[in-house]
């Protein structure tokens, strides 16, 4: 694979780490001009080397469902300018000419008394667990900024995660080194093209998934990203919630394509026998959850592995399996892994304030790695479980990428957003949202949580 005679590193990184054979990197090429090339770090690189590995995947998965071997897939051409705007896809959304709410007024970075701070306080239940640990009179930027710039950074993130809140210190030096991916094949026979025992069959052309079932436990934007792209590429994908905890209407708009979203408490007899039942037909399962979480429940990754063999199970965290503990079982998001991992340190403007890379990199990034890696699963005879991380996808970002890929520039231009968004009705109404770098969704999300619990007829 080449781009303007050059060899793409990242995508030869990216498909290597998945396992892929290092020859079908070749199938992929890149078309068209983004604008994710602003910074220090290759976030442009990351972006098309995740979306080149899904398209080898997806190639791979559709040869083998035809009986061929994964060298038959076909070619794939993926353009930047689609990578580009999915990958800011929250910032194009409009919900009914509205523009969608980011980050609340307690998100952000603060001054403390010995550098910074990030916080995290989209979800009401976050902003309440961190005026309560920083003892806040009301939920007001100026009330943490008062409280915050009397205390440590690392003292702000230990009263807040103490509290079941988000704050991360901010980092000067990049963080431990993270896999990109960790493979753990489970016990039983694979075989391609066949899964839990069950031929997959020929699948339809651009739809190497048809006839599979994803059972979608994730939330927020990376795990999401995942399961939107298995949809769009066939799958019948079920996003399982529970009521205790709603989603943000805006997040679900942008991320709710190509599955269906039910409600489900655990907890309830008749609730857990249903979803038992959905988990007995399910072919897959992604996982998004903080560690431990799913645990209490009897489904952590080894649990459903051990119940269901054959299943592919793709799990998916913030800080890694191999960070130091505590940060290995904590909560985070795609802003606190980058301020926790150096990454914010890095973006600093000129003042010294932490910056931010140009897109939510390590959530969308790590989407992708998780559908392309569900894709070669599958493709193998699955029976495995896959474990990504956003600091794992950070580490690449700033070792592997940065280490030897050379900077392609930012490429903004003849860059347009405008041929990559579309209107589709929803149940939110009409948004103004990205098209996938892999085409169109059928239609738009329904509301989160509307959908009957049951999955399609095959």
């Amino acid at each position: 694979m080449t781009i303007g005679g050059e060899r793409d590193f990242g995508t030869a990184q990216a498909w290597e780490a998945l396992g892929g054979a290092p020859e079908l990197v070749e199938r992929v090429r890149y078309t068209g001009s983004g604008n994710l090339g602003e910074g220090p770090l290759p976030v442009r690189e990351l972006a098309r080397a995740t979306v080149g590995a899904c398209a080898l995947a997806a190639g791979e998965l559709g040869a083998v469902r035809a009986g061929g071997a994964p060298a038959d897939a076909s070619p794939a051409v993926v353009d930047e300018g689609a990578v580009a705007t999915a990958f800011v896809s929250e910032r194009h959304l409009r919900v009914s000419g509205r523009a969608p709410v980011t980050f609340a007024p307690l998100s952000g970075f603060w001054p403390a008394a010995d550098g910074w701070v990030r916080t995290h306080a989209n979800y009401p239940h976050h902003e309440a667990a961190l005026v309560r640990a920083l003892g806040l009179r009301s939920p007001e930027p100026e009330a943490l900024r008062a409280a915050v710039v009397g205390r440590t950074a690392v003292e702000v993130q230990e009263l807040a995660y103490a509290a079941g809140g988000l704050a991360v210190a901010v980092a000067e030096r990049y963080g431990d080194p993270q896999p990109l991916v960790e493979t753990v094949h489970t016990a039983g026979e694979r075989e391609p093209g066949r899964v839990r025992g069950r031929a997959l069959g020929e699948a339809p052309r651009g739809r190497p998934l048809a006839g599979v079932r994803v059972l979608d436990l994730t939330r927020v934007i990376a795990g999401p990203v995942a399961t939107r792209t298995l949809g769009l590429l066939g799958a019948d994908v079920l996003r399982i919630d529970t009521p205790r905890l709603p989603e943000a209407d805006d997040a679900h708009a942008d991320t709710g394509f190509g599955k269906r979203s039910a409600l489900l408490d655990l907890a309830r007899p008749a609730d857990r026998e249903a979803f038992e039942g959905l988990l007995a037909d399910a072919d897959v399962v992604v996982t998004g959850y903080r560690p431990g979480a799913l645990e209490r429940h009897g489904l952590g990754a080894r649990e459903l592995s051990e119940r269901r063999p054959g299943l592919v199970v793709a799990e998916l965290c913030a800080w890694g399996g191999r960070a130091p503990q505590p940060w290995a079982g904590r909560r985070g998001f795609d802003s606190l892994v980058q301020a926790g991992y150096g990454i914010a340190a890095a973006c600093a403007g000129p003042d010294g304030t932490p910056g931010v890379l140009p897109a939510q990199a390590l959530d969308h990034g790590t989407g992708y790695l998780v559908a392309a890696g569900v894709m070669r699963a599958l493709a193998g005879g699955g029976g495995c479980r896959l474990r990504f991380s956003l600091a794992g996808t950070g580490s690449w970002l700033v070792r592997g990428l940065a280490g030897g890929a050379r900077a392609m520039g930012g490429g903004a231009a003849g860059y347009s957003a405008e041929p990559w968004l579309r209107e589709t009705g929803s149940g939110y109404g009409v948004l103004r949202h990205a098209v996938s770098p892999f085409g169109e969704w059928a239609g738009g999300p329904s509301r989160w949580g509307t959908d009957r619990a049951v999955w399609l007829p095959r």
